[in-house]
């Protein structure tokens, strides 16, 4: 799970978050992720890879505002040879706040498809399976 405080030059003319910086939000949980299972994107660089959106939808349904607390809970729906869905979640509280499907995929440096690393494919893998029933980058009990 990945903590995010508002900020007031998030907001747009109207006082909630822009609709663009949610996008920021839910990457920024995904690399914070990515980071704590041993992948951050410098260690991928230095491994000859790159990990590059491909497609995004976002279900907008409620706005923030400047000084929420939002979580964000990340896991991965599906997993393939060279590209990864995630799911993630945004909530203020118990408050749903929007949600985000995101594909990525991996490339070499020069930005063809790659397989990625396989420690990191099996470190995927554990975080897809979700043994606990807990969104995967969750620290619930």
């Amino acid at each position: 799970m990945t903590t995010i405080q508002v900020r007031f030059h998030e907001l747009d003319p109207y006082g909630h978050v822009n609709h663009g910086v949610y996008l920021n939000y839910f990457e920024h949980a995904r690399v914070e992720l990515l980071e704590r299972i041993g992948f951050g994107l410098p260690r991928l660089a230095e491994l000859g890879h790159h990990i590059v959106v491909v497609e995004v939808h976002v279900r907008f349904r409620t706005p923030a505002f400047a000084g929420d607390v939002l979580t964000i809970d990340s896991r991965i729906t599906d997993l393939r040879r060279v590209s990864s869905t995630w799911h993630q979640q945004m909530r203020r509280g118990d408050e749903l706040i929007a949600t985000n499907d995101v594909r990525a995929a991996m490339t070499d440096l020069h930005g063809r498809p790659a397989a990625p690393p396989e420690d990191m494919v099996e470190a995927l893998q554990r975080l897809a399976a979700d043994p606990g029933g807990q969104p995967v980058g969750s620290t619930a009990p």
